[in-house]
């Protein structure tokens, strides 16, 4: 378990498009054990471990984060903002939040009439991103302008705070987690010789359109591509396991089965967690499955991919919810899958 690692993850400020933060305690730990670390001019950061083969697999976590950026300062010094990724405006009232500006961090709060002033029909509907705005504590635009600029990136208030036992909650296990599991499978690693070219990639603005995914699949061109991120977890009131399944904290990743999965990658997956008795849980996939995976498979003339999920409760919102058993079992049961390949293994899907 590497808690200062994922802590340091978590806690740096890297919503879509502005991840360096996070890309450089990725670089930072990594270095231990890659032959060679580089970040492409996309900004995902590349690090790889060679091996005694021809055979190359790619294994990402995306960097970014769900965030906010500034989009108009108006005369009195409030300030109205958009969304970057997937934000439910029901979730942002009354919250602290980061702005920043060059190395200067700012604290502001999203600020909404409060409850005594909403009529009735205003009170029971969900409010939209054009109904609320940031305070900063400026009297006036100008003073605004002196500490903050349109453009500016915004992260909910950053912290990790342990709940119970190896259960956390932060704000941003999507996807920290997915670039915790494909560092620490590099440490895991380290003092084994390995048969396949590990290419192990901290991938950038996946939350806007699995786009680090795709340049770094062009550039790396691997044979395997396996994905690291989060899903939802169903264990919690208001889910519903007859739609989307049955998926629980501390019951292990989840492996993903289904057309974005190459069917022999998913075979040996599920070999993996068996002879590294790590506990897993299937989890059906009928579609893209909405992560980098979706991206590395399509990628130049087809790659085979599969996908690793870290359980993860209240997805996209400022408390998001996962265990630290889950996330390690992830580390161990990609490492075994990766021993358990080399240039002799076939995924050309057959009967």
């Amino acid at each position: 378990m590497e808690k200062k690692f994922f802590e340091d993850l978590v806690t740096a400020p890297s919503p879509s498009g502005f991840e360096q933060p996070a890309q450089e305690v990725y670089r930072n730990f990594v270095r231990k054990f890659a032959d060679d670390v580089k970040t492409d001019v996309h900004g995902n950061v590349i690090a790889h471990k060679k091996g005694t083969g021809k055979l190359r697999i790619m294994v990402s976590g995306h960097a970014d984060e769900i965030g906010l950026m500034i989009k108009y300062i108006n005369d009195k010094g409030f300030i109205r903002f958009t969304a970057i990724g997937g934000i439910d405006p029901s979730l942002l009232p009354g919250i602290r939040v980061n702005i920043y500006h060059g190395k200067n961090v700012i604290r502001g709060i999203i600020g909404r009439k409060p409850i005594h002033l909403l009529n009735d029909a205003d009170r029971k509907k969900a409010p939209k991103i054009s109904d609320l705005w940031i305070d900063i504590g400026a009297k006036d635009k100008k003073t605004a302008e002196k500490r903050v600029c349109v453009g500016d990136h915004i992260t909910f208030s950053p912290g990790i705070e342990t709940l119970s036992g190896n259960i956390i909650t932060t704000k941003a296990t999507d996807n920290k987690a997915g670039v915790y599991v494909v560092g620490c499978l590099l440490k895991e690693l380290a003092n084994e010789n390995c048969s396949t070219n590990i290419y192990s990639v901290s991938s950038v603005q996946e939350e806007v359109g699995l786009r680090g995914a795709r340049t770094s699949a062009f550039g790396i061109d691997p044979h395997i591509g396996i994905a690291i991120d989060v899903t939802h977890a169903t264990d919690y009131p208001g889910m519903n396991k007859d739609q989307m399944g049955d998926v629980a904290l501390e019951k292990g990743p989840s492996i993903s089965v289904g057309p974005n999965i190459n069917p022999k990658v998913f075979e040996l997956l599920k070999k993996a967690g068996d002879n590294a008795k790590i506990k897993y849980q299937i989890e059906a996939a009928p579609r893209g499955t909405g992560t980098d995976a979706n991206a590395i498979q399509i990628t130049r003339a087809g790659v085979a991919a599969g996908l690793i999920s870290i359980p993860n409760r209240y997805m996209h919102t400022p408390s998001e919810m996962i265990s630290f058993k889950d996330l390690d079992g992830a580390v161990k049961l990609l490492a075994e899958f990766v021993r358990l390949i080399d240039d002799n293994t076939d995924f050309i899907p057959q009967i």
